[in-house]
């Protein structure tokens, strides 16, 4: 279980409403109902609060492969182990950073910044190269990055590649650029996937633009491959319509 499934759980195992947790606690219900729902989490005051009322440790809390909560102590929590359970939690939110000595202008060559719990824009690694869960630089590497390269989950960039990368050139299961290759691909010049949409030339199995290649095409100017269809009429088709194509681009 979660940490939400398992706070649900233990308000209901003490007979408590959210209205009765949330009174104990000090927040209002709606803190604690978008606890339960995993909207957010509580702060580390809370957290240690929440082990104390359930006599649970803040491991079974925040550890989703704890299933099954400690015994509670004699007596109550002792100070040792509240002490514990503060830096277990404090280890849960903590930030590991490092940036290098070397910088150009006011930027860290290398920025790393990597948080074990949430995405937070104040843990942003910000360098000429970054890498981190939220990353900003030249070269950017993370689960949301952006950069003049950027490489990430999300990713935003003269040059995207990612899940969902938005870019001059965009590379990526979904990719939405000036330039779109992907299987789901949005170009507002050009775009080469399985499902192809640009605004000039669109290349795919399905493929809408004012010039359109492939097994199902509709634009202006259309050609459907079928099963001769050549490289070699490919690109006699995209020049006779776009003679000023940038080769390169031509044969990729």
């Amino acid at each position: 279980m979660n940490f939400s499934e398992k706070l649900t759980a233990l308000r209901r195992r003490e007979g408590m409403s959210q209205e009765q947790l949330a009174d104990r606690l000090g927040v209002t219900r709606q803190s604690v109902s978008k606890w339960e729902s995993g909207a957010a989490q509580p702060e580390l005051a809370k957290l240690v609060a929440l082990s104390e009322l359930f006599r649970v440790s803040v491991d079974y809390l925040v550890k989703d492969y704890i299933e099954e909560p400690e015994p509670p102590e004699k007596g109550g929590t002792s100070t040792a182990r509240l002490e514990e359970q503060v830096e277990e939690i404090s280890r849960y939110f903590r930030v590991w950073s490092w940036d290098s000595r070397t910088r150009i202008g006011d930027l860290p060559l290398v920025s790393i910044r990597f948080s074990g719990n949430r995405l937070r824009l104040r843990d942003t690694a910000r360098g000429i190269i970054a890498v981190g869960n939220i990353a900003v630089g030249v070269l950017a590497l993370g689960i949301m990055s952006a950069g003049v390269v950027s490489i990430g989950v999300i990713s935003v960039g003269a040059l995207a590649l990612g899940c969902l990368a938005f870019g001059l050139a965009a590379l990526g299961p979904v990719a939405i650029g000036l330039l779109a290759v992907g299987p789901v691909a949005l170009g507002l010049w050009y775009a080469g996937g399985v499902t192809a949409v640009a605004g000039k030339i669109a290349v795919g199995v399905a493929a809408v633009g004012d010039t359109a290649v492939g097994n199902d095409a509709l634009g202006k100017h259309v050609l459907l491959w079928g099963d001769g269809l050549t490289g070699a009429q490919v690109e006699s088709f995209l020049l006779e319509h776009h003679p000023d194509l940038w080769r390169p681009l031509l044969r990729f």
